[in-house]
C-alpha cells in the first residue's frame, strides 16, 4: 500500500482526525487603544504648532494669549487659539490658567490660594470659575493646574548619554537658600485645609460645565518632616488617594505625572504599574506626563524614556488595560548645549511615544 492508498483508508482518516487541531476557546479581545500622543509645551503660536505637526503631535495642552492682566482667557481668546491650532490639524484637548503653576511661592505673582489669603484667594478662585465656564463654551474639555508652594525641587544636573544633562534630585544634597519660604510653616492639616477650600469652590463649577480638572502631584515628595517648613501632602501616593476623594466627581482628577509618581516610590520599576491601575480604574487620570527616571524617592535622575527604570512598553499596556483615553505627553526632557528649548529631546520623545502607541495598536 502506497502513501496515497494509506491516506484513503478509514484507519488513516482516524489517525488524521486525532491530529487535527481542535478549535480553542476564543481569547478575550484586547482593549482598544484610546490614548493619544500629546504635548504641553509653549507657546501656542504658528512656529511652535508647525514644529508639533512636523512630529505627528495632533493633541495638545494649549496656552491662549490673554490680553491685560486677567487671570482667565475669554471665549474669543480660547477660540482664536483653537482656530490657530486647527490650521495644522491639531486639537486643543486641555489648557491651563496663568496661575496655579508649578512655581516657587516666593516668585509667584498670584500666591493667595496657596497662602490662604482672603479675600484675594476668593477673587483668584472666581477667575478660575470664569475660566472653567469659558472653556466649556469654547469646547475645551480639560484644565490642568498645580497646588504648589515649593515648586519643582532639584539639586543639580548629572551628565548623561552623549552630551545630555539630566535633572537631578538628591535630598541629602539639598541646601535651600532660606530655611522657610514666605508661606512659613505649612503642616499637613493646613495644606489640606487650603486644598479643600479650593476644591469645594471649584469642582462644583467643573461639574456644572463638564470640565475635567487635572491636578499635578507635588514634585518631588519630601521627607515626612517636610522641606523648608512645608509638608507636601500631594507628594505621596496616599496623599493623592485622599485628594481624589475630597470631591466625589467625574471631573476631579489628576494630571498624572508618571515621572513624579515614580519619584515618590522606593522601587518604581515594580510599584508604578499598580499605581497606574489604582487611579486608572477609578477614571482619575486626565493627562499623563509620560517620562522616566532612574532611581527613586529622595534620589533620582530624569532620563530619556527608553533608558529609565520604568519599562515603558509594560506601562503603556497598563494604560490600555485601564482604558485610559487621553494624552501621553513628554515632560522634563534632558538638556543639551546645542538643543535650544530642548526641541530635539522633545522630538525624540514624540517619536518614541508615537511608536509605542502604534505598536500597541498593531498588537
Amino acid at each position: 500500500m502506497n502513501r496515497r492508498q494509506f491516506l484513503a483508508t478509514g484507519g488513516a482518516a482516524g489517525v488524521l482526525a486525532t491530529q487535527t487541531p481542535q478549535p480553542s476557546i476564543a481569547e478575550a479581545p484586547a482593549p482598544p487603544v484610546l490614548m493619544k500622543l500629546g504635548d504641553q509645551t509653549a507657546p501656542t503660536n504658528d512656529i511652535h504648532l508647525k514644529y508639533l505637526a512636523r512630529y505627528g503631535v495632533r493633541n495638545i495642552c494649549g496656552y491662549p494669549e490673554i490680553k491685560g492682566d486677567r487671570l482667565y482667557a475669554t471665549v474669543d481668546e480660547l477660540k482664536a487659539m483653537m482656530d490657530l491650532a486647527g490650521k495644522y490639524g491639531i486639537t486643543i484637548d486641555c489648557t491651563a490658567p496663568p496661575f496655579l503653576e508649578s512655581s516657587f511661592i516666593d516668585n509667584e505673582k498670584h500666591p493667595a490660594i496657596m497662602l490662604a489669603q482672603s479675600p484675594e484667594r476668593d477673587r483668584d478662585i472666581e477667575s478660575l470659575q470664569i475660566f472653567i465656564r469659558n472653556c466649556a463654551q469654547a469646547g475645551i474639555p480639560s484644565i490642568k493646574y498645580n497646588m504648589s508652594i515649593l515648586g519643582v525641587l532639584r539639586t543639580g544636573r548629572t551628565p548623561g548619554r552623549g552630551d545630555a544633562m539630566y535633572h537631578t534630585w538628591k535630598v541629602a544634597d539639598a541646601h535651600p537658600a532660606t530655611p522657610l519660604t514666605k508661606a512659613g510653616h505649612v503642616d499637613a492639616d493646613a495644606f489640606w485645609e487650603r486644598i479643600t477650600y479650593f476644591l469645594d469652590r471649584v469642582i462644583p463649577v467643573a461639574n456644572e460645565n463638564k470640565i475635567r480638572m487635572a491636578c499635578h502631584p507635588q514634585d518631588p515628595g519630601v521627607p515626612p518632616e517636610g522641606y523648608q517648613g512645608v509638608n507636601r501632602v500631594l507628594g505621596t501616593i496616599d496623599g493623592l488617594k485622599h485628594f481624589i476623594t475630597i470631591q466625589e466627581s467625574a471631573y476631579h482628577g489628576l494630571n498624572f505625572c508618571q515621572g513624579t509618581i515614580s519619584e515618590n516610590l522606593r522601587n518604581p520599576s515594580v510599584e508604578i504599574f499598580d499605581v497606574i491601575r489604582y487611579f486608572g480604574t477609578r477614571k482619575k487620570i486626565f493627562n499623563v506626563h509620560f517620562r522616566n527616571i532612574r532611581g527613586g524617592r529622595d534620589n533620582f535622575l530624569e532620563v530619556y524614556p527608553d533608558e529609565g527604570d520604568v519599562d515603558f512598553v509594560k506601562a503603556i499596556k497598563v494604560y490600555r488595560e485601564v482604558g485610559y483615553p487621553y494624552m501621553l505627553m513628554p515632560d522634563h526632557v534632558p538638556l543639551a548645549v546645542n538643543d535650544t528649548g530642548s526641541l530635539q529631546s522633545f522630538a525624540f520623545c514624540y517619536g518614541y511615544i508615537r511608536g509605542l502607541i502604534q505598536s500597541l495598536s498593531a498588537a
